[in-house]
């Protein structure tokens, strides 16, 4: 409420160019509305993270400055109607509207993302993200947060756009030791073997700081690369999730393609120096597309599709996972001919 800071039942509906929203009288919305949001000119926020115990807010700021809080019943309605209301605000510009809808669920992590400065925001007092007190399997745990706060807190500070974008990156954080989970719930998701599905987008999976994350973790040992061949003239570059080899799970990369010579290098984003963490020649290499209907022999866990291969001159095979088929078909048609 504007004057009296309460919470109420309304009923909404959304039209082209503003939000109606109905008094319900007996179980029935009445017949004319109790007030209206013009869409023109509004600002979106969710996740709204301002209320610490609601986390299903979506915040409207009218071009008046007017700010209005609505809350949903899911995070799921919440993200349906945070997607139409956005599109409603940018209704006059159907190429927009086109690109909320396919960063939804696309795969483009941001540029030289450092999980380290990630964690030292988490950290912070004031902007961080929220510990509480949470119990599970008969533990008291201090300081944790669930899995689906700490993918809110991702998207609301901008280092996701989607959801999935979210999970990926808190998937790297637990990957890399610097979160990990407690409890049943978020402990049991650990055993999946694709990496995907071991962070919880969940509010009943805990987690909490690792302790390594507090700590200086002393560098491995550096891989050393001939001066030439990171020389060359660079001809695509990207993220991909690779597989390891050693134990199998998959990573985000960056992959750098280069030409003269031809050789595929591939960097840890979650580091901030610019050094490959590995890397091959192209010379005598085969390289293919692999097929969508199951798991290919070689790959590990429940991959969804877009994978190619590389099988270099020494038989080493390296199975490599595009954010689509179209993305896979350029990487393949930049690497063929350098060959």
């Amino acid at each position: 409420g504007h004057i009296v800071r309460n919470w109420k039942v309304r009923w909404f509906v959304l039209l082209q160019d503003k939000l109606l929203y109905y008094k319900i009288e007996g179980g029935k919305k009445e017949p004319s509305p109790k007030g209206r949001i013009l869409l023109d000119g509004c600002t979106i926020t969710c996740p709204c993270l301002e209320y610490e115990n609601r986390p299903l807010l979506i915040k409207l700021k009218t071009k008046t400055n007017t700010d209005y809080f609505l809350e949903c019943c899911s995070r799921e309605e919440r993200d349906s109607w945070a997607l139409d209301i956005t599109g409603a605000i940018h209704a006059g510009h159907p190429v927009q509207v086109q690109e909320l809808h396919r960063m939804k669920n696309s795969f483009k992590l941001l540029e030289n993302i450092s999980l380290h400065h990630i964690v030292e925001r988490m950290c912070d007092s004031s902007t961080g993200i929220k510990l509480t007190r949470n119990s599970g399997q008969g533990n008291r745990y201090k300081e944790t947060f669930t899995g689906s706060a700490l993918v809110d807190w991702l998207i609301s500070n901008s280092f996701a756009v989607s959801r999935f974008e979210a999970i990926t990156l808190a998937s790297m954080l637990m990957e890399e030791n610097f979160i990990k989970p407690v409890g049943a719930r978020s402990t049991e998701a650990t055993r999946y073997s694709d990496p995907s599905e071991q962070f919880l987008d969940d509010s009943t999976a805990l987690y909490m700081f690792a302790e390594s994350s507090k700590k200086s973790i002393s560098p491995k040992e550096e891989l050393h690369f001939n001066i030439s061949e990171l020389s060359g003239m660079i001809v695509k570059q990207g993220f991909l999730v690779k597989q390891g080899h050693k134990r199998k799970n998959w990573k985000v990369r960056r992959f750098v393609l280069r030409a003269d010579p031809a050789f595929l290098h591939y960097y840890d984003p979650t580091k901030e120096e610019n050094r490959p963490v590995g890397g091959f020649s192209l010379r005598g290499c085969l390289v293919s597309a692999l097929e969508d209907n199951g798991v290919p022999a070689g790959v590990k866990g429940n991959v969804q599709g877009n994978l190619f291969k590389i099988i270099t001159k020494n038989d080493i095979h390296y199975y490599i996972q595009a954010s689509s088929k179209a993305e896979r078909a350029q990487w393949i048609e930049a690497i063929k001919p350098l060959t």
